[in-house]
């Protein structure tokens, strides 16, 4: 019998300064069993860095042509791709294709840097590509934040991200790549 997708609820008060967008949003995310409380949490730490109106959860490791979240817009074309991870190149270069901008966020603990310092040079040929590395520390302590429901209020100024709950705040320093 086939495991199912654990249902969680947040609700997410977003505060992004560098981009002037403010907004209480109620979301729903469903936890693939394979899915860790990490890569859960960094799906929603995405989604506030990215927020718009259209960005929406995909069914991220249940679907290979999928990313993690999309923006789709009216004709069908996809505005943003955002990918999680370290995944290879070909799978980049799929998404930078199909998307007008590609985000990825890597994570990991000892692993980013030898993939990096291994796909840098083939990536710097993808021009709507940009790469962001989350610190391991910080994701973990995200994830410690994972409930059935989930309410974070996100802060973002100068390319840094506060998340707080009623008894914990987490500072996020995502660090450009390219």
């Amino acid at each position: 019998m086939a495991l199912k997708s654990t249902i969680m609820k947040a609700q997410l008060s977003l505060s992004d300064m560098d981009r002037h967008v403010y907004q209480d949003t109620n979301l729903t995310l469903a936890q693939h069993p394979s899915e860790t409380d990490q890569r859960l949490m960094i799906r929603l730490l995405a989604f506030a860095l990215n927020y718009c109106d259209g960005l929406e959860f995909t069914k991220g490791l249940s679907a290979d042509d999928e990313p993690e979240l999309w923006h789709v817009n009216y004709s069908e074309e996809i505005e943003l791709w955002i990918e999680l991870g370290l995944p290879d190149e070909k799978r980049l270069k799929k998404a930078c294709n199909k998307s007008k901008k590609v985000v990825l966020y890597t994570y990991g603990e000892n692993n980013q840097a030898i993939w990096w310092q291994k796909h840098q040079p083939k990536l710097y040929d993808f021009k709507n590509l940009s790469i962001f590395s989350l610190d391991y520390v910080a994701t973990q302590a995200l994830a410690a934040l994972v409930d059935r429901n989930i309410q974070l209020t996100v802060t973002i100024q100068d390319g840094e991200v506060w998340v707080n709950t009623d008894n914990t705040n987490i500072e996020i320093k995502p660090q450009q790549l390219m």
